[in-house]
């Protein structure tokens, strides 16, 4: 063990820890959950503390030999190789002290090490004086969390566009395949099975703008504001140095706020990053719904969409198979849906020149990145990628419908039209047989204005056909 002081007191701490006493603190009085910092934010912070260290080197702050030893300890620390001694609970007090504080104490016992001697020797490099130079935590972790956020974002976009582009190549594989329309879970117009991909895949597009639009939110870092966004104790000059840095590290496409203060003071940025996640989780579950009632059956229920079979889907049922990627996807969405609750509360509770509440806000909307991230790539490889049109079972629904009289209004009117489908429906019969024997239309009449074409595009259907014989 070795013996570290604080201005509160001492703490024995395990020889072999590269946490300090701060993390150790922390970890005892914010043990109410498991979690622990998500790996992109520690990976963010390590990237922020690595610009800090070569922008204090610069101005001749940090000798040669202890930013050699700084930088090389948050490249390793970047990598995940300490990812153990970040020990402090996602949820802490403190605006994301402890947090700071930790990476900063794993960062100077690991350059310590560097330079051969025992971790604990703080004379050597000072997790505060040295690691932290230039910064407070209320500069360092919202930059490091926006930093982590724009990563993510980046990456889900291009989760989004790749399912984007399946459902496009089912709307072209079935362009041609008609089905029955349905509104409030009733029969309405015919459409075509790819119209229905088509509509999916375009809400996807709206996303993948969303998620751009919400990355450009999220650019401008106050690093180098310090504790109220004044920039005390930091040279003018660290600012435009650590952020060039941190541009080139990251390869993100940051940028100074205009104003450091009120850039330090509100969070209203992440609240409306997570606004819109919780709209791409509104349209996640909308799609997933919509798979699932398509889908059913095999035999008792719809059954226009075939989805692929990935599990067992009863323990009492053989046989059975369940749409569980559908299911799976549905949950994510709530669950994104009520971190963004979490994440607007959260905004909305900072006090003057600071949010204390941060970490949640980091953790919440760093999570739910994640989780749509990885939801959007099992949806495109487990489900959607597989799914064929039984254009069988469409034909079958089709024809037991009625939904075709209502291309017919436009010639017999609306009244007489509904008498038609009532009687079709109450015998059975097809709406097309009682036209034809009502001798409303030839066969040959209605196979043209039943064409695909004719059914689901703008305008009267057949009527360039027609026109002339309607005379």
């Amino acid at each position: 063990m070795r013996i570290e002081r604080d201005s509160i007191g001492e703490k024995s701490i395990p020889s072999d820890a590269y946490y300090g006493i701060h993390a150790l603190r922390a970890r005892e009085n914010f043990c109410v959950s498991a979690a622990l910092p998500h790996r992109e934010l520690i990976w963010a912070m390590a990237m922020v503390k690595k610009a800090c260290t070569w922008a204090n080197t610069k101005l001749g702050l940090l000798s040669e030999q202890k930013a050699k030893a700084i930088l090389s300890a948050c490249d390793e620390v970047a990598k995940g190789m300490f990812d153990s001694e970040v020990i402090v609970p996602a949820l802490s007090g403190g605006a994301g002290t402890s947090i700071n504080m930790n990476i900063n104490e794993v960062i100077a016992n690991r350059a310590i090490e560097l330079l051969g001697f025992e971790k604990g020797r703080y004379d050597i490099i000072h997790p505060v004086e040295d690691v932290n130079m230039s910064q407070s935590t209320n500069d360092v972790f919202p930059t490091a969390v926006k930093v982590a956020v724009i990563k993510l974002l980046k990456e889900l976009a291009h989760e989004v566009a790749l399912l984007q582009g399946e459902f496009q190549k089912k709307e072209k594989e079935y362009a041609k395949i008609l089905k029955v329309g349905r509104t409030e879970m009733q029969d309405a117009v015919p459409v075509t099975a790819g119209q229905e991909f088509s509509a999916w895949a375009e809400a996807l597009n709206r996303d993948w703008w969303r998620i751009n639009k919400a990355e450009e939110r999220v650019r401008q870092i106050n690093l180098g504001g310090t504790a109220v966004g004044t920039g005390l104790n930091c040279p003018k000059a660290f600012i435009s140095i650590a952020i060039e840095k941190l541009r080139e590290f990251t390869g993100l496409p940051l940028a100074k706020a205009e104003n450091l203060f009120e850039a330090t003071q509100n969070t209203d940025t992440f609240s409306e990053v997570s606004g819109f996640l919780k709209t791409l989780a509104a349209d996640l579950i909308k799609i997933a719904s919509d798979l699932r009632f398509l889908s059913s059956g095999p035999r008792a229920g719809i059954g226009e969409l075939i989805l692929p079979q990935v599990q067992v889907g009863s323990s009492i049922m053989p046989g059975k198979v369940n749409p569980v990627i559908p299911e799976m996807v549905t949950q994510v969405g709530i669950k994104v849906i009520a971190s963004d609750i979490a994440v607007s509360y959260a905004c909305s509770l900072g006090n003057l020149e600071l949010n204390p509440f941060v970490p949640l806000i980091a953790h919440e909307l760093i999570g739910s990145l994640k989780l749509l991230k990885e939801t959007y790539r099992i949806f495109r490889e487990k489900c959607v990628a597989g799914i064929f049109v039984d254009i069988a079972r469409c034909k079958e629904l089709l024809d037991r419908s009625c939904s075709v009289i209502t291309a017919f209004s436009p010639y017999l009117g609306y009244e007489t039209c509904a008498e038609i489908y009532k009687e079709a429906v109450r015998t059975g019969r097809k709406v097309e047989d009682l036209l034809i024997e009502k001798g409303y239309f030839s066969k040959q009449q209605i196979e043209k204005i039943t064409l695909p074409e004719e059914l689901t595009t703008p305008g009267f259907a057949g009527i360039k056909y027609l026109k002339e014989e309607l005379k």
